[in-house]
């Protein structure tokens, strides 16, 4: 059972980038996508085979989350169910019979950390969350986090602890849901892989050097460990400034 995650960077200007073609070749069985920046009917995007669910933000060309699966659910949640989380179309949840599947755009804290203390608040919201479907069945959660866990998360992490998105309380925030029960399933396979990133800014060649943060993630809840089958990242995939994450989880799980 394959799953993708992929920030778009806005779901309409990726789809003149060979986005259709690339979300064929990958033939995933989930297809989530962070950062859509749209709204409900600027573009009905759909592909044979699948279910699609969207949340959209309420501020136009803003956040955004869908989901693209082959598996019909058995409910659909949008948000968290607090209103100060839910009106920026974040969150995306499929209930099956034996997990629950979350695609998550977690909020940047952004320049000079204007949202760091919103950040923190969501933070403990989103994990009490999972936490609480957890009590009932296993939970995968993807999506763009928003943060580099770890130094060998990004290249140059001397110089990016004070910056959004590795400073110590977002990275302490990630391994206190870690400590409550998930697994980082890229670093459960490749534990001391270095040069292994998911976003690249735009500036200073960013790319072409590998001068990247590892931000997109697959986590599953602990009781899903003995499914786990592979991850990887598709650095070869263009079109975003950040670039396709994969789980494969055994068959049997569905």
């Amino acid at each position: 059972m394959k799953c993708i995650s992929f920030n778009v960077n806005g779901l309409r200007a990726i789809v003149g980038k060979n986005f259709e073609e690339d979300f064929k070749k990958l033939d995933a069985d989930f297809f989530c996508l962070q950062e859509t920046k749209m709204q409900a009917g600027q573009l009905d995007l759909q592909f044979d085979g699948y279910y699609s669910y969207f949340n959209y933000a309420e501020r136009k060309g803003y956040s955004g989350t869908a989901i693209y699966t082959k598996y019909k659910p058995l409910n659909v949640t949008y948000g968290i169910g607090i209103e100060e989380h839910d009106t920026e179309g974040r969150v995306i949840t499929l209930e099956y019979d034996n997990f629950f599947f979350i695609t998550v755009y977690t909020p940047n804290s952004g320049s000079e950390l204007k949202r760091l203390e919103y950040r923190m608040s969501w933070e403990d919201d989103f994990k009490d969350y999972l936490l609480t479907l957890n009590k009932d069945k296993g939970v995968i959660v993807c999506g763009d986090l928003n943060v580099a866990h770890t130094e060998i998360d990004l290249k140059n992490p001397k110089t990016n602890v004070k910056n959004a998105g590795f400073t110590p309380e977002e990275r302490e925030k990630f391994t206190k849901l870690l400590d409550a029960g998930f697994i980082d399933t890229f670093r459960y396979f490749n534990p001391d892989l270095t040069g292994a990133y998911s976003w690249w800014s735009y500036r200073f060649n960013a790319r072409k050097n590998n001068s990247g943060w590892r931000i997109d993630y697959f986590l599953v809840s602990k009781d899903l460990k003995k499914y786990l089958v592979s991850a990887k990242i598709h650095n070869d995939i263009f079109g975003s400034d950040h670039c396709p994450v994969e789980l494969v989880l055994d068959e049997t799980l569905m």
